[in-house]
């Protein structure tokens, strides 16, 4: 199955009283780069989240994000910090004697500190870590879902392109398999061209020597030959057909592919040394790399 390497996915989960929320984002990357951010005082449970990302992901740049709401008041601990607390009380005190005030120090006014009361996650137990694992793989499991899909969707898409501009490559590469024979003839004809022109400019009339004439003709045929090139070619176009219907990844393959590809037209044009042939390898190049960079996207 082919998958774009760009997505998003989000899921929720609620257990009991705790609820997590999933955010997963991904873009094009060379290597499997997973980022994960969980909420604080859950980084023990990375590894397991990992495991579960990298059965959907193989490849490309992800973060996730993971945020965790607690309605259990055993997921907490208010700290009151008494020593603060004292030696606000005697100060606002002297305050108060100092400037004649009539107000009195009320835990109104205390609890504007933040170092008087501070609220702290209380240290999990295993009976919450088994709770929070599952909530937590469950809300990871939704957004994966939701991720895995739309990559899919978007996969399904980047397959159809690239095998109608395979279906353009073949039909361009039919094309140059059609003109390939003729052009030894074509250079033949230009060379006889030349040899009349030259003998008729200086006045000369003796024949060509048809041998060394023949000679030339096959040494240019032989160097111009490019039915090994078509043929591996050929064979590339088939195997890049027969990979967007693998279910692994196959991305680096593909794109592995596309410069063997491109290999094979640069040497085809350049060994042709034909006009018409060389009009095509630029159509095939130019189809060429709209592939190569659809492939960019894709796992």
């Amino acid at each position: 199955m082919i998958r774009s390497m760009t997505g998003y996915g989000r899921g929720e989960s609620i257990t009991g009283d705790r609820k997590f929320t999933a955010e997963i984002k991904s873009v094009n990357h060379r290597y499997n780069d997973i980022s994960i951010k969980l909420p604080r005082g859950m980084a023990e449970f990375e590894d397991a989240v990992k495991k579960q990302l990298l059965t959907e992901i193989a490849r490309g740049k992800t973060d996730v994000y993971v945020s965790f709401e607690s309605f259990s008041k055993n997921d907490v601990t208010v700290r009151f910090n008494e020593p603060v607390a004292d030696a606000l009380v005697l100060q606002l005190k002297e305050m108060k004697e100092r400037f004649n005030t009539c107000d009195d120090v009320s835990l109104n006014v205390l609890t504007r500190f933040p170092e008087i009361l501070a609220v702290e996650r209380s240290a999990f137990g295993q009976e919450a870590k088994d709770a929070i694992l599952t909530g937590l793989t469950d809300a990871v499991k939704a957004a994966l879902k939701m991720f895995t899909d739309m990559r899919e969707t978007e996969g399904a898409s980047l397959k159809a392109d690239i095998l109608n501009k395979l279906s353009a490559i073949t039909g361009f590469v039919e094309a140059i398999k059609r003109r390939a024979p003729y052009v030894a003839v074509s250079y033949r004809e230009r060379l006889m061209q030349k040899i009349t022109e030259f003998t008729a400019e200086h006045g000369i009339e003796t024949p060509a020597d048809e041998a060394r004439l023949m000679a030339e003709i096959l040494f240019y045929a032989d160097k111009s030959c490019i039915d090994e090139e078509i043929t591996r070619l050929v064979s590339h176009i088939n195997q890049m057909r027969g990979m967007l219907s693998e279910k692994e990844a196959v991305g680096r393959k593909l794109d592995f592919l596309a410069q063997e590809m491109n290999r094979e037209i640069n040497t085809i044009g350049s060994k042709a040394n034909d006009m018409e042939i060389a009009s095509t390898v630029v159509d095939l190049k130019s189809e060429l790399e709209k592939i190569r960079e659809q492939i960019q996207n894709i796992e």
